[in-house]
């Protein structure tokens, strides 16, 4: 299995930035898709951001691209994501996730668990107005 720690989230104000970190300390963490998920109070979780370090190739929800970024080093063993502009509505916990399902045709991007995904403890992310 899989242990997963997350770390960088917190308060800031709307239009800010945050960066969350992702880290596993399995040595092949990076081999599998690397997904960031966020739920918010009374919603259900969604997929906001996946990696494949493998290719590597980056996937965003739409309603997180141009403002979310994410990367992996294979040196640090770790998956990041940089949150800019942030708004009242990205406030949420979230998620690392490893061995996520990803996937982008057509325009059409798929962020998803598995089974057998593994996830950290998440962390708060709170926007302000």
């Amino acid at each position: 299995e899989v242990h997963l720690v997350e770390s960088g989230g917190g308060l800031v104000q709307a239009g800010g930035s945050l960066k969350l970190s992702c880290t596993a300390t399995q040595f092949d963490f990076l081999r599998k898709d690397i997904g960031w998920f966020r739920q918010a109070p009374g919603k259900e979780r969604e997929g906001v951001s996946c990696i494949d370090s493998t290719v590597p190739k980056t996937y965003y929800a739409d309603f997180v691209k141009g403002r979310f970024t994410i990367s992996s080093d294979d040196v640090k063993n770790t998956v990041e994501l940089q949150m800019d502009r942030l708004t009242p509505e990205d406030t949420a916990v979230y998620y690392c996730a490893f061995d996520a399902w990803c996937w982008s045709l057509w325009g059409e991007t798929q962020i998803s668990p598995k089974p057998e995904t593994s996830w950290g403890q998440g962390t708060q992310v709170t926007v302000s107005s």
